[in-house]
């Protein structure tokens, strides 16, 4: 038998009832195969909506509460190719809406790669630092818990990458987290800063001591 591949654009895709994900399975009712659906969007539709905020904080377009903006979004989530029936508009809309006005007052900028070493590095949604004040908000639009943990981290990336520039200890650090239609603010201090750059540093050299033995 002669197996011909006649549909050359699904290399190296993977079917959402495929067999490498069977879970699928052992679903007992529709409703988890369309939750399965619209869980499948997921990481597509945070990669859609961070591009349109990206867009605009870089441009300094305040986003307003009106049906014109709602509209842009649409546009720019329907041109991403994520289905209308994965993301609710209005979720997405007011959740986004804080996020990238707030990161336009604090004249932030997005999408910013903090980086300590080839084994230490991230990217910041927003930073800005100025008046010895660090800000770093993260924009979340999934359904699974969050850690202001991965604020912490990029906080001690910035300071160990910019410390010439940073003085740690003449500075103030604010991190917030935007999901779910709300505001998470965090204000660590410097010693508790200072501890997780130090285990970034002990973790950095762990790694690269078990590359060098080989």
């Amino acid at each position: 038998m002669n197996f011909v591949n006649t549909h050359p654009e699904l290399i190296g895709k993977h079917a959402l009832l495929g067999a490498s994900k069977h879970s699928w399975l052992n679903y007992e009712t529709d409703e988890k195969i369309v939750q399965a659906y619209v869980n499948s969007f997921a990481a597509p539709l945070g990669t859609a909506v961070h591009e349109f905020a990206r867009n605009r904080i870089e441009k300094r377009i305040r986003i307003e509460d009106d049906k014109g903006s709602r509209d842009a979004l649409l546009i720019h989530l329907i041109d991403s190719k994520i289905p209308l029936h994965a993301f609710d508009l209005e979720s997405v809309f007011v959740n986004m809406m804080p996020y990238v006005n707030d990161a336009i007052g604090f004249k932030m900028t997005p999408e910013v790669l903090l980086y300590y070493s080839d084994n230490a590095f991230g990217w910041a949604d927003s930073i800005n630092y100025s008046r010895n004040t660090l800000r770093i908000h993260d924009l979340k639009t999934g359904s699974g818990p969050v850690s202001m943990d991965q604020l912490m981290v990029y906080a001690g990336f910035f300071y160990l990458q910019h410390k010439r520039e940073a003085n740690l200890q003449k500075s103030k650090t604010e991190l917030r987290i935007y999901k779910n239609q709300e505001v998470v603010v965090h204000t660590p201090t410097n010693h508790q800063i200072a501890a997780v750059m130090d285990k970034i540093i002990h973790a950095d050299k762990v790694v690269d001591n078990y590359l060098m033995e080989g």
